[in-house]
């Protein structure tokens, strides 16, 4: 009994020990700042800091976000505006990011994950009906609700989502996340347009199609998003 009771107090000092490192997302900072050199090799908590005599004090500012990209010049009818540590080197090791996102009448941000990072976001101007499936855990259900300009709408980590204009005007949020690099998996990309591709006979076996069809899909991503 005393070797077990020995047994279970070095284990629950372990799992106190972990748990700070279970519950993170990014690790948390050692320094007030930490502009990246993003000539560097990225490691566990970011990228290498530059001098702090050469880091200036742009890394705090950012004047991206304040006009977004031609959603046109993309078949989804939107544009990505990011501000991840690698367009904004002053967010390496902070654990935080973000995007704006511009919408053209009908254009749709497509189904997508965030494999490292929860996403909370506003609506700046517009309409967009935007949609989460839960996992398998919860029936693959689908949440759904037109968010309207000042509202806001929260992405747990991992599910896949989407975004769709559904008036005749263009639309705007602003995204953040809890990882300087949040990272991204968009779903008809993934599947149709992975280099190299995924074998034909699997994607007719697991979406139960022809495989003319799983070719036709994948022509159309051949040259990405």
């Amino acid at each position: 009994m005393e070797r077990l009771n020995k047994t279970l107090t070095a284990l629950s000092a372990t799992m106190l020990l972990l748990a700070p490192l279970l519950m993170a997302t990014d690790p948390d900072p050692l320094q007030d700042f930490c502009v990246a050199d993003l000539t560097g090799k990225l490691s566990v908590n970011g990228y290498p800091c530059k001098p702090a005599a050469a880091a200036g004090d742009e890394f705090l500012f950012s004047s991206r976000a304040t006009r977004g990209g031609d959603p046109m010049a993309s078949p989804n009818g939107s544009n990505v505006t990011e501000l991840d540590v690698n367009e904004w080197p002053g967010l390496n090791t902070l654990g935080v990011s973000m995007n704006r996102v511009d919408f053209a009448p009908g254009g749709t941000n497509p189904p997508h994950i965030h494999p490292r990072a929860t996403e909370i976001g506003v609506m700046i101007r517009g309409e967009l009906l935007l949609g989460i499936i839960g996992s398998l855990d919860s029936g693959n259900r689908y949440y759904s609700k037109v968010v309207r300009a000042g509202e806001t709408f929260v992405i747990p980590r991992g599910l896949m989502h989407f975004q769709f204009n559904v008036v005749k005007e263009p639309a705007t949020m602003v995204v953040s996340f809890n990882s300087q690099n949040p990272g991204i998996v968009f779903v008809p990309l993934t599947l149709f347009g992975s280099s190299p591709p995924i074998p034909t006979p699997v994607l007719v076996k697991a979406l139960r199609v022809d495989a003319e069809v799983v070719e036709l899909l994948k022509s159309k991503f051949t040259g990405g998003y």
